[in-house]
């Protein structure tokens, strides 16, 4: 085999092969005698077929399965023998080949790993959210749970937000009907998510046996592609209000809440205890969010367009199974790689720099690490112990815990180069943060 490397571009290259095609023809010929002595054919008993038969029957396609075999055996050769790091998947083509010629060559077009140095990490800012969880804190949470668990009692009043009203509706855009309840009764809470809140902005203070007409404009990135951009007007009859009853917060409730014994002052030492435990996901989640984007900033990369091609392409399926799974035919929306594009870039950097850092600095996760990982997702089931069991059962089960565990190295380690300032933070703003 003889093989030459061409620069194409900064990370583009072209190797061309040369294979001898003496040792390609010996393999094809043993093949084909070895297919003989079981080949199968009308009129002939197995084994029996004539040879010339068999190479009419079965020539092109072992021909064909050799060299392929070759080519890619060559080409793991060559790249190993150039230290070539492939990016991507190479593009293949044979040069033209003549009867009785002495070699069967190739070239591989294809993309490199790029090089790159990891400098000076003091410039990456880091906000770090610093709070601590108060009594008040407990209370709020508290008083979430009791509405959770709030029964509803007919009101003589308003519909107000956080009341649980039933309605009938109509909906038209440019004098064409798009909703129509048809006289069936619809139930919902004023105030919850999922809905635009102008709907229910309109509706609060109707009695039951009102009826409310306004129009609702719908945004640009309306989820409903037929709605997106449009404005609806409305007709909705209250026929319903019902008020929230909160249940008291006593040995019942706490109960409720798994409490056996009903103590309400241990009731709310396991909510807090809970609420530490979220302070420190989110904050970590925000301080690794930040680091993650530091170092994305910090570095420049000549990104290989193959790699970036195929992270467009996952995320573009990643849309169309999203869509599917609320309903929507993806063929109906237009959907390209280009429009993921940027993201796809900030991606392959982003893995890109942390492969280099973990290899570079040693930083992949210990196994008493990946056990801690493991141990942090077990406390929340009843039954932590079968939870370990079942990681440990599956070798591959251990990736997704290895791979946290090696990005909270890498947190760690660039945190010690950043420049990190404590932010003081109130609760409800790291929670809305990160609901947003």
């Amino acid at each position: 085999m003889q093989a030459t490397v061409e620069n194409i571009s900064n990370l583009e290259r072209r190797l061309t092969v040369a294979m001898p095609m003496q040792p390609i023809e010996d393999e094809i010929s043993q093949r084909l005698s070895r297919l003989a002595r079981t080949a199968k054919m009308a009129g002939f008993r197995p084994g029996k077929v004539p040879f010339k038969m068999v190479v009419q029957q079965y020539g092109q396609q072992v021909r064909q399965e050799v060299i392929s075999g070759k080519v890619e055996e060559t080409f793991s050769d060559a790249v190993h023998q150039n230290a070539l790091k492939v990016a991507g998947y190479p593009s293949i083509e044979p040069k033209p080949f003549n009867e009785g010629s002495e070699n069967y060559e190739y070239v591989a077009t294809f993309e490199v790993f790029p090089e790159f140095t990891i400098g000076d990490l003091s410039g990456i800012a880091v906000n770090r959210p610093k709070l601590k969880v108060v009594e008040a804190d407990v209370d709020k949470t508290v008083e979430v749970l009791q509405k959770q668990r709030a029964t509803f009692e007919p009101a003589d009043r308003g519909a107000e937000m956080g009341d649980s009203i039933t309605i009938e509706f109509s909906s038209q855009i440019d004098g064409e009907q798009v909703e129509n309840t048809n006289g069936q009764h619809v139930s919902m809470l004023l105030g919850e998510q999922g809905r635009l809140a102008d709907f229910d902005a309109n509706i609060v203070g109707a009695r039951s046996g009102e009826t409310r007409k306004f129009d609702l404009a719908f945004p640009a990135d309306y989820h409903n592609p037929s709605l997106a951009g449009k404005t609806a007007s409305y007709e909705v009859k209250v026929v319903s209000v019902s008020a929230p009853k909160l249940p008291k917060v006593d040995a019942d409730f706490a109960r409720e809440l798994g409490v056996e014994d009903g103590d309400v002052k241990k009731m709310r030492a396991e909510i807090k205890e809970s609420l530490e435990q979220e302070v420190e996901k989110r904050v970590n989640a925000a301080v690794k969010t930040q680091v993650m984007e530091g170092l994305v900033n910090a570095v420049e990369i000549d990104l290989p367009k193959s790699l970036v091609a195929i992270e467009a392409g996952r995320l573009m399926d990643g849309a169309r199974q999203n869509l599917q799974q609320r309903g929507i035919d993806p063929a109906s929306i237009n959907i390209e790689p280009s429009m993921f594009e940027v993201q796809a870039r900030h991606n392959v950097k982003l893995r890109l720099i942390l492969v280099d850092l973990v290899r570079a600095n040693e930083l992949q996760a210990k196994p008493e690490q990946i056990r801690a990982a493991i141990d942090g997702y077990a406390k929340s089931f009843e039954q932590p112990d079968e939870v370990v069991a079942w990681y440990y059962a599956d070798q591959q089960r251990l990736n997704e815990p290895a791979a946290a565990a090696t990005e909270d190295n890498v947190v760690a380690w660039v945190l010690e180069r950043a420049k990190v300032t404590d932010k003081k933070t109130s609760f409800d703003e790291l929670m809305g943060k990160e609901q947003a």
